[in-house]
């Protein structure tokens, strides 16, 4: 009898438990609507305003913002902020910043911060100023610095968070980070001393499965600083990468469980994209773009989440967008002291310089800093590329700004010993980008020797007569090159000087060498040398 009655009250506990149950589930949110914004590649613009030509700009963080706290105001208890890396390096305001008077916060921490960033991945910029600077910046953002596939030489560990969960309208959304694995190809190995950089397919797979798994998370986003690897509409791949340098699709393509990709490091604008149901969007770089991602999710009969539909789309930053008032005002100083340090004059010009025929000619803007590098590396032979095709210097008064505007990069002078095939393989390379498809900042000019290109030749026998002081270069002739560390690395696909003996690497960047050679000379030569030139017109 004892035991019948045991029996019933256990099967009442159990039908009460599962009415329980059944009643917490329907009082679970059937439903959620999550946002996911991002940014890219802001390059420490902050303030709409072009430095190099001092006039307004429709870009920088202060207009992002205020799309930002416009779409919080749509969904408030379901939008993320997420930024794809290169944060800290770019603009002037950065520079001034990083190379002059790093004490005060840095900038682009100071102004995420405060518009609320919830993670942010690390891309390959971050780490041009050394660790002390990324360090520094990093303990001041108020938001993690994710990156799944960057680990500690000595411990094997990550070093930084590889992810984040955050629980919003019940679903928890996994966030996780990466980071192109083409730092040691562009950067000084100070200056990311200590660590690795792994291949991104197999650690994103490894992740992901665990933010599915242990982590239990609904939805799975991941922030990468890195792009698009191949053309689309053709499959080929981009031309002047890296090995691994992006790997966006294969990582849709390949990693079950990735929801969304935010993107980053190639500087083009992703509306929307689907490959293999994982969504992928990016926003432009600069600031001139938010990209926007609405995901929405329903509870299934288990009550799981699951993704029921989601869409993107990228939005422009334009002359009428605001700027938010909070992230001007912390800008102002930082501003200030950018505007103090361009606008000091340093030398003279006869008189205006341009660097607008640069595809097919020599000019002397470029010559310019064909003659720092020649001097100051005690070299035989120069290799620059234009960084800027609006760069300009006025007659008359030259000032910081009008040279900053000239070398828009952080890179620093190495020298090389390198043999005449090396050089003639380097200007080969160069001579791609009147096929198509390379951007101008890898396009290389020579100065210290002379020849000509005839880009109806096929690729590798464009360069012709090349002569050093005067007589033909042999292919096991040595000669002593100036160029930066991005190209030594193999950066823009130049992996022909990897491995050559370096001679000299300076500390300082071109940029200032270029200011250094001005103030003290006080006049900048008018006419180029026309070193070389175009024997057949380019296509246009």
């Amino acid at each position: 009898m004892a035991e019948r009655g045991i029996g019933i009250v256990a099967r009442f506990v159990a039908v009460l438990v599962a009415a329980v149950c059944l009643a917490g589930q329907s009082s679970l949110p059937q439903r959620a609507w999550i946002t996911i914004l991002s940014t890219t590649d802001l390059h420490g613009n902050i303030l709409p305003v072009d430095y190099y030509t001092d006039r307004p700009d429709a870009r920088g963080l202060a207009k992002v913002a205020s799309l930002v706290r416009q779409i919080r105001g749509e969904n408030p208890s379901g939008t993320l902020l997420l930024n794809s890396g290169d944060t800290i390096q770019g603009a002037p305001l950065a520079y001034v910043h990083n190379t002059r008077n790093n004490a005060p916060p840095d900038p682009m921490m100071l102004t995420m911060s405060a518009i609320g960033v919830d993670a942010m991945a690390v891309g390959n910029h971050e780490y041009n100023f050394g660790l002390g600077v990324l360090e520094k910046a990093r303990s001041e953002a108020t938001f993690p610095w994710l990156s799944a596939n960057t680990y500690n030489t000595g411990t094997g560990q990550p070093h930084y968070a590889p992810y984040i969960v955050k629980e919003m309208q019940g679903v928890r959304v996994g966030i996780l980070g990466l980071t192109t694995p083409g730092v040691p190809s562009w950067d000084d190995p100070k200056n990311y001393a200590g660590l690795q950089f792994r291949e991104p397919l197999a650690e994103a797979s490894k992740w992901v499965a665990r933010l599915r798994t242990e982590e239990r998370a609904d939805l799975v986003v991941i922030a990468m600083h890195m792009g698009l690897e191949e053309d689309l509409a053709t499959g080929a791949a981009f031309p002047g990468q890296v090995l691994n340098e992006n790997q966006a699709l294969a990582i849709a393509r390949h990693v079950e469980g990735v929801d969304v990709i935010v993107m980053g490091h190639t500087h083009r604008e992703v509306p929307a994209l689907v490959v293999n149901s994982t969504l992928l969007t990016q926003a432009s770089a600069w600031g001139r773009h938010l990209a926007r991602a609405d995901v929405y999710l329903e509870r299934d009969g288990s009550q799981r989440w699951r993704v029921a539909s989601k869409q993107a789309r990228t939005i422009p930053v334009t002359d009428s967008t605001p700027i938010d008032a909070e992230i001007a005002k912390l800008a102002e100083p930082y501003d200030r002291e950018t505007r103090t340090f361009l606008n000091r004059v340093i030398g003279q010009s006869d008189v205006e310089l341009t660097v607008e025929s640069f595809r097919d000619r020599d000019t002397a803007l470029l010559d310019l800093v064909h003659r720092v590098q020649l001097e100051a590396g005690k070299a035989d032979v120069s290799m620059v590329a234009v960084f800027n095709q609006n760069a300009r210097v006025p007659k008359g008064d030259v000032r910081v700004r009008d040279l900053a505007g000239l070398y828009v990069y952080d890179n620093t002078l190495v020298v090389l010993d390198l043999t005449g095939r090396q050089l003639k393989d380097a200007l080969e390379h160069s001579a791609r980008y009147f096929d198509g498809g390379i951007p101008d900042f890898n396009y290389d000019q020579a100065e210290g020797v002379s020849y000509e290109l005839d880009t109806r030749k096929p690729v590798g026998q464009r360069v012709q007569n090349l002569r050093f002081r005067g007589k033909p270069v042999g292919a096991t002739q040595t000669l002593r090159l100036a160029t930066n560390n991005y190209r030594v690395n193999g950066g823009g696909g130049y992996t022909m000087y990897r491995g050559a003996p370096e001679v000299h690497r300076s500390s300082k960047e071109i940029r200032e060498l270029v200011i250094e050679w001005v103030e003290e000379h006080k006049n900048i030569p008018a006419e180029p040398t026309n070193n070389w030139r175009m024997v057949s017109k380019p296509k246009s």
